[in-house]
């Protein structure tokens, strides 16, 4: 098995090859200075470029190698564990993640270990990774107190092991954001203490939706500290007619996550705090494609869609970003004619199959779908592949070039 395999996906040897192929040629079309200036211990060197440029892959996923066991460490269950028992594996070296000592998903050292990371990285010619936990382990639904401790013990984690390797790796923090009052201690926690640019957090809270009035503290401290706030699509709900097709996946997140932008639109929460920064995965899901219906039900019903925002939802536009993960060159075309050159950001949603990953399909690779999209100039490539993401997340280029 190819890749890691949280999503339940794999890919095959020839899919392996077929995408390093299509790699290759990638990078040496890619004209980017420091794609061909990295060393294996995990740091770059000068290319006495006066004008260096890094590569960021913005969306990408870190677990910790070990984590306590956590339906010991609270007295009750739900919690994801990971066993790395490796008579029980399919592939040598991988893990078990399991819910309540039932199989969930096995997954690859690359969603744990830094090195294996490092290799892949040099392979496919990404500088430096934003790394963020997976949703599965939010834990929203625990209680609030058990998911605070829960969050330290990950941002924790994810601090000491980005701190090996300062140049190629930036963390997200993750917060117990079913109780805001602990979710703003964290969230400074992990700015000040942890110097973490930002969070990601999911795309609603159990029953609340972005707008609840419970979040406006959260998103006034996220203003006042400048945190980025990345909103990562989770917990869709499955009936029964969702049980084929990878449909949650491939229809269910879209939807969740274009839901999340309506919230954040409608509900105001750009108008109270205009300095927020905020960014959503997977190119805001379905919203580029519906804006026009967004908008026109705004306008036309504003008795239901202009109760907490003054401002019509395009108004936004130029406010908020995107990842780049899209994987189609029509979609990519659109999502930066609709979010604006500037406010796109790289990213592949590493190291899992659905996203754009060396080898998890056919010919593909990080980077392809900006590739294969000719309308976009070299400028604007140059901006969506590092540029946009130094912009979002506050960092200085010179953080990660060696001198």
């Amino acid at each position: 098995m190819q890749g890691a395999s949280l999503s339940g996906g794999s890919s095959s040897d020839d899919s392996l090859k077929e995408g390093e192929k299509e790699l290759s040629m990638h990078m040496h079309n890619l004209d980017l200075d420091l794609h061909t200036n990295m060393q294996k211990e995990g740091e770059k060197v000068d290319t006495n470029s006066s004008n260096q440029e890094v590569v960021i892959d913005f969306h990408t996923h870190l677990l910790p190698k070990h984590w306590p066991d956590f339906a010991a460490r609270y007295g009750y269950g739900g919690f994801v564990s990971l066993d790395h028992e490796q008579s029980k594996v399919e592939k040598p070296g991988n893990a078990r993640m399991m819910k309540d000592n039932q199989f969930f998903r096995e997954i690859e050292p690359n969603c744990w270990d830094l090195e294996t990371r490092l290799e892949e990285m040099n392979r496919d010619g990404i500088d430096v990774q934003v790394v963020c936990t997976v949703p599965v382990m939010f834990n929203y639904w625990a209680k609030a107190d058990d998911t605070a401790d829960m969050c330290r013990i990950l941002n924790n984690d994810m601090a000491r092991e980005i701190k090996r390797f300062p140049k190629r790796f930036i963390g997200l923090g993750t917060l117990p954001m079913q109780a805001p009052e602990l979710a703003i201690g964290e969230l400074t926690r992990c700015v000040k203490e942890l110097k973490f640019p930002g969070v990601q957090i999911g795309s609603h809270i159990n029953e609340w939706n972005l707008d609840a009035p419970e979040l406006l503290p959260f998103w006034e401290a996220a203003e006042e500290l400048g945190a980025c706030v990345f909103i990562h699509p989770w917990d869709m709900k499955v009936t029964r007619r969702d049980r084929k097709y990878w449909m949650p996946w491939l229809v269910g997140m879209p939807a969740e996550t274009c839901h999340a932008v309506v919230c954040v639109l409608m509900g105001g929460i750009l108008e109270k705090f205009p300095r927020l920064k905020i960014c959503f995965a997977h190119g805001a899901g379905a919203f580029p494609f519906t804006i026009g219906r967004i908008e026109h039900g705004y306008n036309c019903r504003p008795d239901l869609c202009a109760t907490d925002s003054k401002q019509n939802p395009r108004q936004f536009l130029g406010q908020f970003y995107t990842d780049s993960i899209v994987h189609d060159p029509k979609s990519m075309e659109l999502l930066v004619d609709v979010i604006g050159e500037d406010k796109v950001v790289f990213g592949t949603d590493y190291p899992f199959p659905l996203g754009e990953v060396t080898g998890s399909a056919k010919g593909v690779y990080p980077g392809k779908a900006i590739d294969d999209t000719p309308s976009l100039s070299q400028d604007v490539r140059t901006k969506i592949f590092g540029k946009n993401a130094l912009e979002f997340l506050g960092l200085p280029l010179e953080q990660f070039i060696c001198c």
